[in-house]
């Protein structure tokens, strides 16, 4: 028996089985929503499209009621990519077909391109691949439409699927929309985490996965790899950085909203005292926006990592190790 379970697990996991811990309520709760949304999206088409073009249109968006209302919290499903991802392939799609009217490779040229899209406008949503298809294969009609399909039927359609995506999602805590909101909410203080160090396994991840309720497009297995990739990151870092420069952005070390991102805007010396002040302004985390004054011990015991900003995501880099001694405190700020 225990042979038969392995090789029907190994079978499941090559033709990639999902492993869905979510439970019957919220997995109904996701298909009313999805019914609710095509509705709403049925309903504003009608008023300007013929029977083919509705039916054609409620199959482009429903590829998004899917991830709106049954992974409300991936990536993927996030106003950005939704809005963005729809509306930059509808205008690669009528490009594409105005170009090349009818083409036998103009369906896979608008495809392609809207792929390429989206990556570089960080707007991935892969109901976008059917948006910049419809623009092509849509018959007459839609052809006729040329740049105004962008706003009808696209983004009335966007925008009403994203408002059923709000207003649904808001009536259950757990499934708030966009994610950013439910992050928020679950996000406890940071004094009531424990301080002792604890060693995650696999199992633990997938137990974390089921508490949630909620459909997450990545398995246990997916992070505990990450897990031990970012541990191993970690075990590389250098705590603490002995040198503060103006200019230079450092971070706090936390995960997730507890994360501060700060940028030293100046170092100056108190007369009379070897102690040196530095000015810093928050960029992200608690206090964004602020600019106050800190000493300088004050804030290299609060900064753990020297961190760029690398197309749009906060990076460590290895801090230089240097005497931290008044005298070369005094010269980098007489040099700021």
């Amino acid at each position: 028996m225990i042979y038969i379970k392995r090789m029907l697990s190994e079978l499941f996991a090559l033709f990639g089985v999902e492993s869905n811990s979510t439970s019957h309520i919220e997995k109904w709760i996701s298909s009313i929503g999805a019914l609710i949304g095509i509705l709403t999206v049925y309903w504003a088409s009608q008023w300007y499209l013929d029977t083919a073009g509705i039916m054609l249109m409620v199959a482009s968006m429903g590829a998004s009621a899917v991830l709106l209302f049954a992974v409300p919290h991936g990536a993927l499903s996030q106003p950005w990519p939704v809005l963005g991802g729809n509306l930059i392939s509808a205008f690669v799609g009528v490009t594409c077909q105005q170009l090349y009217p009818d083409h036998p490779l103009t369906p896979a040229l608008a495809v392609g391109l809207a792929v390429a899209c989206m990556h570089y406008f960080r707007c991935m949503h892969p109901p976008g691949g059917a948006t910049a298809l419809s623009a092509v294969i849509g018959g007459p009609e839609i052809a006729a439409m040329g740049y105004s399909y962008l706003v009808t039927p696209i983004l009335v359609n966007v925008l009403s699927i994203l408002t059923i995506a709000i207003l649904f999602n808001a009536l259950f805590p757990w499934r708030r929309y966009p994610a950013h909101w439910v992050k928020r909410r679950h996000v406890a203080p940071a004094a009531s985490q424990p301080s002792v160090p604890v060693s995650l396994t696999q199992e633990d991840f997938t137990a974390a996965m089921q508490k949630l309720d909620s459909y997450i497009d990545i398995t246990a297995e997916d992070l505990a790899e990450l897990f031990e990739l970012a541990c191993e990151n970690a075990r590389q870092a250098s705590s603490h950085p002995e040198r503060l420069e103006v200019g230079k952005y450092y971070s706090n070390g936390q995960t997730g909203p507890r994360r501060i991102i700060r940028q030293v805007t100046k170092l100056r010396k108190v007369p009379g005292r070897t102690q040196m002040l530095v000015s810093y302004r928050t960029l992200e985390g608690s206090g964004s926006s602020d600019v106050r004054v800190c000493p300088w011990e004050e804030f290299q015991l609060w900064a753990r990592d020297e961190v760029i900003d690398d197309q749009g995501e906060w990076v460590r880099i290895p801090s230089p190790k240097r005497d931290s001694d008044p005298e070369l405190l005094a010269a980098m700020a007489e040099a700021s």
